[in-house]
């Protein structure tokens, strides 16, 4: 069964890319778009992303790897990606579940991200991995 975001179906295997294109990641969305949320971390809200997961083996790069930037900070544990020639955030590797990647849904082709509606907020100034 699919299921449809904003007027869009999400199939089981979906693209996502960056602005100007040079990466393009194929992401294993069987169950559609999973938690979607946002964050109040330092980075979140700076980048101001709709950010759901999908397991490690949840994401493909199909192109434009060595365009990829990778941005660490505070525990160094999360793996920020994003574009070196847009500067679109692509994913990352959480750090509350290193098993997992956050995607930006609004890389996703044909997916508006405003359209999901009531999109919860996680608490990630008080994380808990923070150092104190």
């Amino acid at each position: 069964m699919l299921k449809e975001i904003g007027g869009v179906q999400i199939q089981p295997k979906h693209r996502a890319s960056c602005h100007c294109g040079s990466v393009v990641l194929e992401l294993s969305l069987p169950d559609g778009v999973v938690d979607p949320r946002r964050c109040n971390c330092s980075i979140c809200r700076r980048k101001g992303a709709v950010v759901a997961s999908v397991p490690l083996s949840g994401i493909r790069i199909l192109q434009g790897a060595e365009h990829l930037k990778l941005y660490q900070f505070n525990t160094f544990t999360a793996k920020h990606y994003f574009c070196s020639n847009c500067g679109i955030y692509t994913h990352h590797q959480r750090r509350s579940n290193p098993n997992e990647y956050g995607y930006n849904v609004g890389c996703l082709e044909g997916v508006d991200p405003f359209a999901i509606a009531d999109i919860p907020t996680s608490d990630g100034v008080n994380h808990p991995a923070d150092r104190h």
